[in-house]
Order: C-alpha cells, then sequence, then structure tokens
C-alpha cells in the first residue's frame, strides 16, 4: 500500500505524457501536412504579434516631455499595429484553425490599439483621437472580445479585462458620455465582485477603490441639467464656435496664440480618477474645442496616419501633471518654454494645496511667502527619503513665484488655485514680455458651502460660469430650455467684456488672435464671481474672497461698470434667483 501510494503520482503523470503523445501522433498534422501558404501566415502574425509588443513596451521609455523625441516612434507603432489588426482580419480563418486565435487576443491588440490613440491624444492634445480611441473600446465590448476570459482559470487574463474596463471609462469620461459610464462602472463592478470570489486575489481593495474614485468623478458637478422628462443632459463646456468675443473691425491687439499649456493638480482629497483630478479634467476641458470623428474623414476606421498633422492644431498642447515632484515640474516647464513657437503663450494652471511659510524674513522675497505643494513621495536620496528640513530653511517641496520668473522671458499666462494663491500676488515682469497672473481668492463667504473635494469653485466659474453661477445660488437643477436661455445671455454679455478688455492697453497686448484667448477666462471669471461675491446677499468687503489678476483690469471700464453690474440681476432674474440680491446693492459699487 505505502508502495502504490509513492508510484501513483508518477503513475497519473505517464497517463497523461501518454494521452498528449497518442493526440500528437494521431490527432495532429505535423508540418509538412501544412500548406505553405498557411504556414507563412502563422509566421508573419506570430512576427507582426512580436513586433507590435515591443514596440508598445517602448513607449513607456519614451520622454513624456518635448514634441520631437516620440513623433516617429509612435509613427512606427501605429503602423505595425495597423498591419497587424489588418491582417488577423484579412486570414482570421486560417489563424483560428493553424494558430488557435482566441478572440481574447483580438480583444488585446484592439485594446492596445485604443491605448495608443489615447496616449497620442495626450501627447498632441488633438480630441479627435479621442474618438479614435473610443471606437476601438466601443468595438471590444459590442464584440465580447473578452466574453470567454471569464470561463479560463487565469487571473492575469481577467485583470487584463479590468483594465480595459478602467481605460474606456477614462475616456468615455473624457467624451462626456456620462450615461454609458455608468453602464460601464456597473459591469465593472459585477467583473470585480466575479475575480475576487474566483481567485484568492490580493488586490480586492484596489480595485473597490476604482469603483468609489469614478463614482465621486461621475457626482462632483454640483448643478444638473435636466430634460422635460427630468432625465439628466450632459452638457458640455469644450469651446465652440462663437464661444469667444470677436475683435472689433480694425482693432490690431497682439498676435498671441496660446500653444503650451502645463495642467498641474496637486491638492490634497480632491475627487481623481486614473491621475486626473477633478479640477484638471475641467481646465483640460476649458482649453479644447469639441471632438472631431476622424473616422469620418477616412474610408476605413483606424486608418489614419497620426504621423499625418493637421494642416492647423486645434488645441494648444497640454501636459497633465498629477502630484509632479518639483524636479519633473521643472524638467516639464524647460521643455515646454524651449520648444514654445514664436509669438505664443504658455499657460501654467495650478491647482495645488498651500505652502505658507515658517517665519518672517526681514527681507519679502519671491521665495519669502511660500508657494503651492509638489510632491515629496518620489524625492529620495540613497533610497532614503529626505528628512524634514530646518524651521530656518525654505521649504524645498514648494513651487514658489520665484522659480517662474526664468520663464518670464516668453509670453507667460499663470493661473493659480490655490489657499496661498497671494503668494503670486505681486509677480514681478522681469523681462518686459506679456504677463497674466489670475489668482484664485483665498477664503469663500460662510454663505457659500464648501465642496473643494468635489473640486474648487474657482475651477469652476473658469470650467462653466453658469453651472458655477447657479451652484453658489443653491440651485441643485436646472432645465434645459432655461439652461440654453442662460448660455445665450452669457454669450451677448462676453461679447460686451471682450470690447472692453481690447480697449484696455493693459491686458490688449495678452489677447491671442484666435479663440485661444487667455483674456477670454479672465472675463468669464471677472464678470461672473468678482460681481457674485460683491452682492449683499454675501455681504462682502473682504479681499480675499475676490480673484485677483495682473495687470489688475481697470474697475470702473470692466468688473465694475454699470452696464455689466446689471447683467448680474438680469441673469439672477432669469434663473429665479433675484431674492438673493439687493436691487440696489450693485450701485454702491
Amino acid at each position: 500500500a505505502i508502495g502504490s501510494s509513492i508510484f501513483l503520482p508518477v503513475f497519473l503523470e505517464i497517463l497523461v505524457l501518454l494521452h498528449s503523445l497518442i493526440q500528437y501522433f494521431f490527432f495532429s498534422e505535423t508540418e509538412d501536412d501544412i500548406p505553405l501558404g498557411e504556414r507563412k501566415t502563422v509566421t508573419d502574425f506570430c512576427y507582426l504579434l512580436d513586433k507590435s509588443k515591443q514596440l508598445f513596451n517602448g513607449l513607456r521609455d519614451l520622454p513624456q516631455y518635448g514634441h520631437k523625441q516620440w513623433q516617429s516612434y509612435f509613427g512606427r507603432t501605429f503602423d505595425v499595429y495597423t498591419k497587424l489588426w489588418k491582417f488577423q482580419q484579412q486570414h482570421r480563418q486560417v489563424l483560428d484553425s493553424r494558430y488557435g486565435l482566441k478572440r481574447w487576443q483580438i480583444g488585446e491588440v484592439a485594446s492596445k490599439i485604443g491605448q495608443l490613440y489615447y496616449h497620442y491624444y495626450l501627447r498632441t492634445s488633438e480630441t479627435s483621437y479621442l474618438n479614435e480611441a473610443f471606437s476601438f473600446y466601443s468595438a471590444i465590448r459590442q464584440r465580447s472580445y473578452y466574453f470567454q476570459v471569464n470561463k479560463e482559470d487565469r487571473p492575469e487574463l481577467v485583470v487584463k479585462k479590468l483594465r480595459y474596463y478602467a481605460r474606456y471609462i477614462v475616456v468615455c469620461l473624457l467624451l462626456n458620455k456620462m450615461d454609458l459610464v455608468k453602464v460601464l462602472v456597473k459591469e465593472l463592478s459585477e467583473e470585480i465582485e466575479d475575480y475576487t470570489q474566483r481567485f484568492n486575489t490580493e488586490d480586492q481593495l484596489e480595485w473597490n477603490l476604482v469603483l468609489q474614485e469614478v463614482a465621486a468623478f461621475v457626482e462632483a458637478d454640483p448643478v444638473v441639467v435636466l430634460n422635460d422628462n427630468n432625465s439628466v443632459i450632459v452638457i458640455s463646456n469644450r469651446l465652440q464656435e462663437g464661444s469667444v468675443p470677436p475683435l472689433e473691425q480694425g482693432m490690431v491687439v497682439g498676435q498671441l496664440i496660446l500653444a503650451d499649456a502645463l495642467i498641474i493638480g496637486n491638492c490634497n482629497n480632491q475627487v481623481k480618477f486614473s491621475e486626473l483630478t477633478i479640477d484638471m479634467f475641467r481646465m483640460l476641458q476649458a482649453l479644447e474645442r469639441e471632438p472631431v470623428n476622424l473616422a469620418t474623414q477616412t474610408s476605413k476606421q483606424g486608418t489614419l496616419e497620426p504621423n499625418e498633422k493637421p494642416a492647423k492644431r486645434e488645441n494648444p498642447h497640454k501636459y497633465l501633471l498629477y502630484k509632479p515632484t518639483f524636479s519633473q515640474l521643472f524638467t516639464f516647464l524647460s521643455a515646454s518654454f524651449k520648444e514654445l513657437p514664436a509669438n505664443s503663450v504658455l499657460l501654467v494652471y495650478l491647482s495645488a494645496t498651500g505652502v505658507f511659510p515658517t517665519g518672517h524674513s526681514d527681507y519679502e522675497g519671491p521665495y519669502d511667502f511660500g508657494g503651492v505643494l509638489t510632491n515629496t513621495n518620489r524625492d529620495v536620496v540613497n533610497g532614503e527619503t529626505v528628512q524634514k528640513r530646518n524651521q530656518a530653511q525654505k521649504e524645498m517641496h514648494c513651487l514658489h513665484p520665484g522659480d517662474l520668473f526664468p520663464f518670464t522671458r516668453k509670453p507667460l499666462f499663470v493661473i493659480v488655485d490655490s489657499s496661498n494663491s497671494t503668494a503670486f500676488k505681486n509677480f514681478t515682469n522681469l523681462f518686459g514680455q506679456p504677463l497674466v497672473c489670475l489668482l484664485s481668492p483665498t477664503a469663500y463667504p460662510k454663505s457659500v458651502q464648501d465642496q473643494s473635494q468635489r473640486g474648487s469653485l474657482f475651477t469652476l466659474f473658469l470650467y462653466s460660469p453658469l453651472l458655477a453661477f447657479s451652484s453658489v445660488c443653491g440651485l441643485n437643477s436646472v432645465r434645459r430650455g432655461l439652461w440654453d436661455k442662460a448660455q445665450e445671455f452669457l454669450r451677448k454679455v462676453y461679447r460686451d467684456i471682450g470690447q472692453m478688455i481690447t480697449r484696455s492697453r493693459s491686458i490688449g497686448s495678452i489677447f491671442t488672435k484666435d479663440s485661444f484667448m487667455c483674456a477670454s477666462m479672465l472675463l468669464r471669471l471677472e464678470w461672473t464671481m468678482k460681481n457674485f461675491f460683491k452682492s449683499q446677499m454675501l455681504c462682502l468687503q473682504e479681499s480675499r474672497s475676490f480673484p485677483e489678476s495682473y495687470p489688475e483690469l481697470p474697475k470702473q471700464d470692466t468688473v465694475e461698470s454699470s452696464l455689466l453690474q446689471k447683467h448680474i440681476l438680469e441673469l439672477a432674474t432669469m434663473l429665479d434667483v433675484q431674492s438673493l440680491f439687493w436691487d440696489d446693492s450693485l450701485e454702491a459699487y
């Protein structure tokens, strides 16, 4: 009995081996039995598959900054994946029978193509590539490429499926397909539950956190727009034709274009998903036009070569930096500054926790007021985390106003949304180039509920003044007809403000020649936010509750214009919140 128990496993292994040999000799064909053409098809497919994986894995080694270093590499990668995708379509039957091609493998190729388009969007800021990514991600779901994965006892394949869902959700968020996002989140939740029940995994908490993050992201907007049947309508806040005031006929202004933008998010405890805080998400859309579907411009889906540059760049190039270290931030700033085209503006948007000075200095210079937080997690020396600084020293993990001084050699537009935005108040224009600083309030009225976790009110006004105005007025929802009417009213007001700003010598030089006007943010924010906070409803006299700008706008001609202040009451009346304002409140200003 002892001997049999010892040799039983060995005996079973021999039986399995014999079964495999019988299958090989009697039920499979030798290589000579496979037609030469079919053998070549399998060989070519394996070559394209291996080459595509090598190129895709090499993308992560490319520098994220700079424009020229990665362009040709992306072109080669797209070229191989285009060939691979067409090849598997043309030879599906042979690959199924001779290679054993599974549907999840086709889904993996489609998913990588979707990733390529998404990352190409991140590097070029051309929103049309978002639609291309969406088309491939959508095809994977519609054709159930990953359906059979759940039947295989391979947890790594299920993880591929979960990651695909997470990437698909990010693209849908950026395209404002919120209804589909909710469906995908539900499906992802079911997939995660099935995954954690079938396998004893250690990443259950991580995937549950993904679900929590995207749920909070979807619910971040404080006001919803409702249809007649009370269904929620998703409103895009990207730039549209006619959304920016035209220049007056014959007016000559600075020929500057907003070419590059750094969007930096480092706020503690703010809603985020996939290294995008809600503030970063809103700001990047405020700098983009509506996406164009490239499929309508090409004969077949996915055949457009990404290295074919559009005749004119539709959107400014953007870098999205989530919790960067100071060295990372400075590297990206330097690269963007270096490659900034002539007659162009660099925009730096900082949404970050404030860092305040610990002591008082006799000389108050650009490094004595603190600044905004940069990440410390990856700052190590010889494998050990850097120790906390001496109280007498300046904060190392902080972007001070002085750190931006070298970049004022070219036109610069700085937006600071922080509790310590006032550190940038006395920004010095050392080189005489066009310079605009837009600074958030450092405190909000008690009557305005603090919802900073769901995004800054300051950035919300930049993203959608009507959404922010409705929110601070206490509205939870607005009917579609009323929303459209109010938006049309605001467009007329913006035209009035645009004319006032272009007449101003102090701000006219930074006005750009196309619809990406740095000043458009100023006019949207200064009018809606400042006039609202000046209403007697809020009883404000404190400058801390107002946004500020440099150079300061001439108040009598713009922000405190009696005509524009009258528009505030007209908008309030339109939204039926005029009771929050006193009719004579604005006459005091």
